[in-house]
């Protein structure tokens, strides 16, 4: 979670202090056992929908620099609310391996007004910059309703997988820290059986040490952000301490 990003509206940090922050979170959580990392603008708000100026284009990436060459571990890149066009492009420019995309296929209606997933431009556009980069895409993601109420997270997901080629699927809550819906999560899952596909299925929100055991026992990984602060409080630095109590679980 970097912090507000020079131009946007709760901006205090200079750019040498946010690269300095994001280097030794990134180093703690390294430290503290997690497989891999996820580089976002998460001070950002309010979010652009689907189009961020090229100059948080250049911070993202001058920032996502100094973590990639900082730890050892997998990163990936979150350009929010979802631009997936600069966060693929970071992530090209620095080696990154996996970018998330909010909203890949379908429409969504969020704070930010309908977003459309761009899922035909996303996957030629990696082509063209001849990466590997992974996509990870949300089924009914978070701080949003999709616009197409009717259809279930079962065919969400099919869709996501068979017609946006995404390579791992997120099931998140309804906002940031928020528990998932395990109902909702055994279906994709269910889903992902019927189908007999092999698409990692992760959990997006709200994972937390006593919670992750059982969650782990249906999906394939987790995304964890907020239970890994200081204090359960998503702006707080990263507790190595709540890192290792995680792991600790997860093993």
């Amino acid at each position: 979670h970097l912090p507000a990003l020079p131009g946007a509206p709760a901006s205090e940090a200079s750019r040498a202090e946010i690269r300095e922050r994001a280097v030794e979170e990134a180093s703690t959580l390294e430290a503290g056992g997690v497989d891999g990392l996820i580089v976002e603008n998460y001070g950002d708000a309010p979010f652009y929908a689907e189009d961020v100026p090229k100059h948080v284009v250049a911070e993202m990436t001058r920032a996502a620099t100094a973590v990639v060459e900082a730890v050892d571990c997998p990163v990936g890149i979150n350009v929010l609310r979802n631009d997936a066009e600069a966060a693929l492009s970071v992530a090209a420019a620095v080696d990154a391996d996996y970018v998330r995309i909010n909203v890949h296929t379908g429409a969504a209606v969020t704070d930010q007004g309908v977003i459309e997933g761009r899922a035909h431009e996303t996957l030629r556009l990696r082509e063209q910059l001849g990466v590997d980069t992974k996509i990870l895409a949300d089924v009914d993601v978070k701080h949003a309703a999709p616009l197409a109420a009717e259809r279930s997270v079962g065919d969400q997901f099919a869709d996501l997988v068979e017609r946006g080629l995404a390579d791992g699927v997120i099931v998140s809550g309804a906002g940031t820290g928020a528990a998932v819906d395990t109902d909702v999560l055994e279906r994709v899952a269910a889903a992902r059986s019927d189908r007999g596909l092999s698409t990692p299925l992760l959990v997006g929100s709200g994972v937390t040490a006593d919670s992750v055991a059982q969650l782990l026992a249906v999906a394939d990984g987790a995304i964890v952000g907020t239970a890994l602060k200081a204090g359960g409080q998503t702006t707080n630095p990263v507790d190595v301490d709540r890192v290792e109590k995680l792991m600790h679980a997860v093993m």
